[in-house]
């Protein structure tokens, strides 16, 4: 197979086929590759945040994600052990609650959804290499899972093949703004425990969350800061299950119900990458990733497939020079991007907060319209910069009766 076509995407998951489905709906064509089939499972927070939400329902898929019987994250949670901050999202295009699907549920939907848009799609496919003409992609080489060889040709290559894309290093895509591993985490299922919406407990050098998933199940998360991983991985359950006692009524429901799947986890580096370059493109997890702390990959990865395709488009319909199309992209990115980067990272150390923010939360306790803002913080609908600007913070120490903190 020689086929020249508008776009090849490299992986299928939620930056890919939402990025495929896309470009097929503007009348591209395009094919998308992938490893695995499916349905099938990756390691993941599960958590779409309410922008992810309000992108699901844009595309006309969410009410297929409710009828998988996810149950919605309608509020958020962050017991800090003295205080507990309860509040709401503020809402996106009508949406302020969450999902926690299985990524074997999810990511089947949104391959149907882009095979439905008049996507190609090869499940089982091994790309092999970037085809790489004069410094410009310009297709893929690879094989089938019976060993089938196949070449194919693209005016872009678009890597959504996760933190260690094969894109991205076939291109040498430059890295910026990196962080280093900051916490390791390890999560399984329950049956039959009840949540409240999303629960976060914040213990000092841990961290710990539940959310409710498909088929009456509830994911819980665990992590220990990086430099500990050692002694987390040395004995995994103890460990675990050790670290919710330190919240123990939250531990006396696990004690309650049922663990029916073995532990999963891992750590990865916080980095910017170049999203693109001669032919080819960065999405999702591929161009931009930080620590899963505060489960904003899949909501991101949903973001940046829109944004992509719209420059792709714009592109392709010669509306704008392939640069300026793309730069203006990967600025919008950027922007949207770093402040919940620097903020999730410092929430990944586990360290205690700085006393000028413990007083700051404890402000916050109490107030209805602050912990709705504090909790959209994390929800992604307020941005870090919003909530902790020195005008808001006046306005929630004030109504607190006590000193502006200075955060």
């Amino acid at each position: 197979m020689n086929t020249t076509y508008d776009a090849i995407v490299v992986g299928a998951r939620c930056a890919g086929a939402p990025t495929a489905m896309l470009l097929a709906r503007q009348g591209r064509r395009v094919l998308l590759v992938h490893r695995a089939t499916f349905p099938s499972d990756t390691i993941s927070t599960h958590v779409i945040h309410a922008p992810g939400v309000a992108a699901l329902s844009r595309w006309g898929l969410l009410d297929q994600v409710v009828a998988t019987g996810c149950p919605p994250i309608n509020t958020y949670s962050f017991d800090f052990g003295p205080f507990t901050i309860r509040g709401a999202a503020r809402p996106v295009e009508g949406q302020s609650r969450g999902y926690a699907p299985r990524r074997t549920v999810l990511d089947k939907i949104l391959l149907d959804a882009a095979a439905a848009s008049g996507v190609e799609v090869r499940e089982g496919f091994n790309v092999d290499s970037i085809l790489i003409e004069d410094g410009t992609a310009v297709g893929i080489s690879g094989h089938t899972e019976d060993g089938e060889r196949v070449d194919a040709r693209a005016r872009i290559v678009i890597g959504a093949d996760g933190k260690n894309s094969h894109v991205a290093k076939a291109v040498k895509a430059t890295e910026y703004e990196t962080k280093p591993r900051l916490q390791y985490s390890y999560y399984t299922y329950f049956r039959d425990l009840p949540t409240d919406g999303m629960e976060n407990y914040i213990r000092p050098d841990r961290g710990f969350a539940a959310a409710p998933t498909n088929d009456g199940l509830t994911m819980v998360v665990a992590g220990w800061p990086y430099a500990e991983a050692a002694g987390y991985q040395a004995d995994v359950e103890a460990n675990y299950l050790a670290t919710l006692e330190l919240a123990p009524e939250f531990a006396q429901r696990v004690r309650a119900a049922t663990r029916i799947a073995p532990f999963l986890g891992g750590a990865v580096p916080g980095f910017f990458r170049t999203p693109f370059g001669p032919g080819w493109a960065l999405v999702g997890d591929a161009g931009y990733n930080k620590d899963p702390i505060t489960a904003q990959g899949i909501s991101d990865a949903f973001n940046d497939a829109e944004r992509c395709s719209i420059a792709v488009g714009a592109w392709l319909d010669a509306e704008s020079t392939y640069d300026v199309a793309m730069t203006s992209w990967h600025l919008a990115r950027d922007h949207g991007a770093m402040p919940i980067y620097e903020f999730t990272s410092q929430l990944a150390t586990l360290e205690p907060p700085p006393p000028e923010v413990q007083q700051l939360l404890g402000a916050v306790h109490g107030n209805p319209e602050a912990m709705d803002g504090f909790v959209s913080v994390v929800a992604g609908t307020v941005s870090p910069m919003e909530f902790f600007s020195r005008a808001n913070i006046g306005r929630i120490t004030q109504a607190a009766g006590r000193t502006p903190a200075v955060v």
